[in-house]
């Protein structure tokens, strides 16, 4: 079999392509979800808290600023001051248990929506009867 053949076979069985589906949605819905975060939870949680917060915006400098450099993230990363961004962490964790808590729901409506569905009737009863020429039973 010629490796064109075979990688041709390989890319077209189903879950190849189910997988890749799943790869270019799951792309989409993760900018749902930055979005979502970015423009609709995050500004809550700013007014919530009594003014703006924007946790891209905290760090910690960790190295010796040049005169002249702005105290700003952008800044000081360009002028290759050493800096611990623990408010970019923050974004991405609270993106993470959105995204997750959604995918919950997702997951948790789906089996809610499997379990509704009419259960199939029940196999045939089985029963055992004892041979009277052997002690085995069998299932008839």
């Amino acid at each position: 079999m010629s490796m064109v053949k075979e990688f041709k076979e390989f890319a077209m069985k189903g879950n190849v392509m189910d997988l890749a589906v799943g790869v270019i949605i799951g792309g989409a819905f993760g900018k749902i979800v930055d979005s979502v975060v970015g423009d609709l939870i995050m500004p809550i949680i700013a007014w919530i808290m009594g003014g703006k917060l924007d946790f891209s915006g905290m760090f910690l400098v960790l190295g010796n600023v040049p005169p002249g450099t702005a105290q700003t993230l952008d800044a000081l990363k360009k002028a290759q001051v050493p800096v611990f961004a623990y408010g970019s962490f923050i974004t991405i964790l609270v993106n993470f248990v959105i995204l997750a808590f959604i995918i919950f729901m997702m997951v948790k409506q789906m089996n809610r929506i499997k379990r509704s569905e009419p259960a199939a009737p029940p196999l045939r009863q089985q029963r055992r009867k004892t041979s009277c020429y052997c002690a085995k039973s069998a299932i008839v």
